[in-house]
């Protein structure tokens, strides 16, 4: 993989041109087990975002059928 594939899959997932930047900066300097830090914790904080998405749906639908009892 070349500098500009890993920068790309990095934007992609939801790092920032910065976080990027610093990862493929570790990979030239062979520190896969930083990298591997950084991947890590950027998987923590996709997964927050999804559970504080899903916590918003889960009050939608609760409105929602709220909504619906007082139309029966």
């Amino acid at each position: 993989m070349d500098e500009k594939e890993l920068i790309k899959g990095l934007e992609d997932v939801g790092c920032s041109r910065d976080q990027a930047a610093r990862i493929c900066s570790l990979y030239k300097a062979g520190s896969y087990r930083e990298i591997l830090h950084q991947l890590k914790m950027q998987r923590c904080a996709l997964m927050d975002a999804m559970h504080e998405s899903q916590r918003k749906v889960d009050r939608m639908d609760f409105l929602i059928r709220k909504q619906e009892e007082l139309l029966r």
